[in-house]
Formats: C-alpha cells, sequence, structure tokens
C-alpha cells in the first residue's frame, strides 16, 4: 500500500515497482463521477468499433477515432490527437455504447474526429507524469499572479498536456475578465501554450467536493455535470422558507437539490383551489392558515390569527365549498367533518431507552439486624 497512489481526478491507480523503480498505471473506474456502466459489455458494434470515449482530467472526455491499428481496449492508456501537439488519456467507454454517448451529446460522426494515434509507452507515461507534478505550484502562481495584476478572478485548476506544451487554466469571475496581458504574463512564466476556460461555482464546488447538509456527498461532485438554472421559485412552490442560510449550497449559489420535487409539487399543486376569501358556513367564517401540498390537504380555522383548533379538509372538498359559496349556499359547519385518514411518518427514535439492553440491576438483600436490635432495644426499653 506505500507504494500505490490513487488519482481519483484522472481515474488512475499508479503502483511503483521498489526493486525496478518504474511506476505502472491502471485505470480505476469509480474515480470518474462521469462513469458509464458498461451492461453491453462484450458486444461488438461494426458502427462504432473503431471509436472510444477517452477521458482526461475531471470532467473532461472526447470521441475519438481509432487510427492506429492496434487493438485498443477499455482502460489502456493512449496518445490521442490534440490542438497542439498530443495529450494522453484513458479508453472509459467502448462497443455500442460509444454510439448512445454520441447520440446525447450531437456529435456528427461525418465531420473528422481527433484521432487515436497509439498506445502510451513508458516514456510517454513519464513525461505525461512530470507534467502533472508541476501542475499544483503552477496554480498557485497563477494565483499569486492574478491577484499582483489586480484581477478580479480566481485560478481554480490547472491541466497539464500530456506532452506538457500546453495548459489549460480553469478560472471562475463573476464578472467579464480581460486577461490577455494575464496569457502574455503565463506564456512568459511557465514556458507552455496557455488556454483560458471560465467554469461557475458550482463547477469549482465539483471539482473540490464535499459533504452536504444531507449527509452525503456533494451532488455537483458526485454525477452532476449539466446545470440547470435555480431561483427562488422552486422553494416558493414547495412553500420552503426562503432562508438564504439554508437554500444555498457550499458553493454560494441554491442548492440543485431544489429542483429535484419541483415537478412533483407543480403537479400536486395544480390540484389544489386558489382560496382567496374565507369559506362561509352556517356558523361562521373559516380561513385557511396552512397547506399540505403533497398531501392535497388544506387547514382551516375560525379563527385567522391563531392556529390552535385547525380543521383540515381534502382539497377536493375546498373546491365543492368554493362552489356552494358562489350559489349562496353555506355548509353547516366545519366541526362536524371528520379529520381525513392520512398515512403519517412514524419516528420511533426515542421510543424505548437504550438502557432496555442493560441487564437488571439486582436488589441487595435488606439486613433485619438493625431492625430486630431496634426491636429488642425498644422492647427493653418498654419492660424496663
Amino acid at each position: 500500500m506505500e507504494n500505490k497512489t490513487i488519482d481519483c481526478s484522472r481515474g488512475t491507480i499508479a503502483v511503483r515497482d521498489p526493486k525496478t523503480g518504474e511506476t505502472t498505471f491502471s485505470y480505476r473506474e469509480g474515480c470518474c463521477k462521469l462513469r458509464d456502466y458498461n451492461y453491453l459489455r462484450g458486444i461488438t458494434d461494426e458502427s462504432v468499433k473503431d471509436l472510444f470515449e477517452v477521458r482526461f482530467k475531471n470532467t473532461r472526455k472526447g470521441i475519438y477515432r481509432n487510427a492506429s491499428g492496434q487493438n485498443v481496449k477499455l482502460g489502456d492508456m493512449v496518445i490521442v490527437e490534440s490542438s497542439t501537439g498530443c495529450d494522453l488519456g484513458i479508453v472509459t467507454l467502448e462497443g455500442p455504447l460509444v454510439a448512445r454517448q454520441i447520440r446525447l451529446k450531437g456529435i456528427d460522426t461525418e465531420a473528422p474526429l481527433r484521432k487515436i494515434y497509439r498506445k502510451a509507452r513508458q516514456s510517454d507515461v513519464e513525461k505525461w507524469q512530470e507534467a502533472i507534478s508541476r501542475e499544483q505550484d503552477t496554480m498557485i502562481q497563477a494565483r499569486r499572479i492574478a491577484a499582483e495584476m489586480g484581477l478580479d478572478m480566481k485560478i481554480g485548476d490547472v491541466e497539464f498536456q500530456g506532452d506538457g506544451s500546453k495548459a489549460i487554466f480553469y478560472y471562475i469571475a463573476d464578472g467579464r475578465v480581460d486577461f490577455r496581458q494575464l496569457i502574455k504574463v503565463f506564456a512568459e512564466e511557465f514556458r507552455i501554450r496557455i488556454e483560458m476556460k471560465q467554469i461557475g461555482a458550482r463547477q469549482e464546488a465539483g471539482l473540490i467536493g464535499g459533504i452536504g447538509v444531507c449527509g452525503r456527498e456533494l451532488c455537483c461532485a458526485r454525477y452532476i455535470s449539466h446545470f440547470k438554472s435555480i431561483s427562488t421559485a422552486a422553494a416558493r412552490v414547495q412553500d420552503l422558507s426562503l432562508n438564504p442560510q439554508k437554500l444555498a449550497g457550499q458553493c454560494g449559489k441554491l442548492k440543485c437539490c431544489l429542483n429535484y420535487e419541483v415537478p412533483a409539487y407543480q403537479d400536486a399543486s395544480s390540484r389544489i383551489p386558489r382560496v382567496q376569501e374565507p369559506l362561509e358556513f352556517k356558523d361562521g367564517q373559516a380561513f385557511l392558515r396552512k397547506t399540505d401540498i403533497l398531501a392535497e390537504t388544506m387547514y382551516f380555522s375560525y379563527d385567522k390569527t391563531s392556529d390552535a383548533d385547525l380543521y383540515p379538509l381534502a382539497a377536493s372538498d375546498v373546491m365543492e365549498i368554493i362552489r356552494m359559496n358562489r350559489n349562496g349556499i353555506k355548509p353547516d359547519s366545519l366541526k362536524g367533518d371528520p379529520e381525513p385518514v392520512r398515512k403519517e411518518f412514524v419516528d420511533a427514535v426515542g421510543d424505548d431507552s437504550i438502557s432496555r439492553f442493560d441487564s437488571p440491576k439486582k436488589r441487595g438483600k435488606k439486613h433485619g439486624r438493625g431492625r430486630k436490635g431496634g426491636r429488642e432495644k425498644n422492647g427493653g426499653n418498654g419492660q424496663s
């Protein structure tokens, strides 16, 4: 285990041989949040037999055509074509599922795809590792340079190309940044080609990772790759408190999970009437105090300022009462309506004490010497 290193950002396991000093790399599928389970493994598809999905750092992937003539398979480290020079990546998908990924991403297979030149040699891997070792120091130095130039931006990550001739600087900025001078300074400082790529706060949180308030890994770090816009309307539909401290995630933006249950709440809300006036009964007016959207239950009270006595009504019954009121008909009373039967969530925590697992304590035997002695003493006093 001392000679084993796991790089989750690229999905590799590095094992160093203590005798020869050589390091071998293998693919670790569980490291990638965009991992595709190949349930058609072993099945061939002639239309995509030369097409493979190749993964690089973090979530950067691409579809490449095997032009090497070599037998490329899942988990192989390959040298691929790049805009400048060549890059090193890992084959993460092959077979019929590659065609599905092409359709999902809208890739035109008629257009020329970038090529897989060959499998990576040991010298290629060593050059790749040398480039990777520069990433952390380069990122720290790049942040310092950007701060000295007074640019309102943050360098979130740096990714070196496999041959070390180019680096991608991922940055975060609230507004537009003129980094033309910054690129010149970076090129002079690091002696490489520079590419700047802007990412959002959610993408940065996905790169860093963490644990959410739910106790699980952040969704952006686990599986989300395409971030949809989130507004406070999602919280209003679910009748959530508009507290920014509770609605915001670790990235400072609204939580992605706010969108998960919105369709269910919208569907339930479509069957709940809008009550703009109190309901008219023969014994008084009933005011709406709260609504259980998913249960489609509305709670009314005769006192519009108190929630002490609430009477539940199904949404369908409320619609019927509103129709009756519009026709000038008043039901007898709200108090006589039985409460609808609902399955409530049962929390058994605290029902039993944990001390029930302890063995019962044995009561000590009471010795009667004192009592007997007391009787004798009292008796003796009485006799005397």
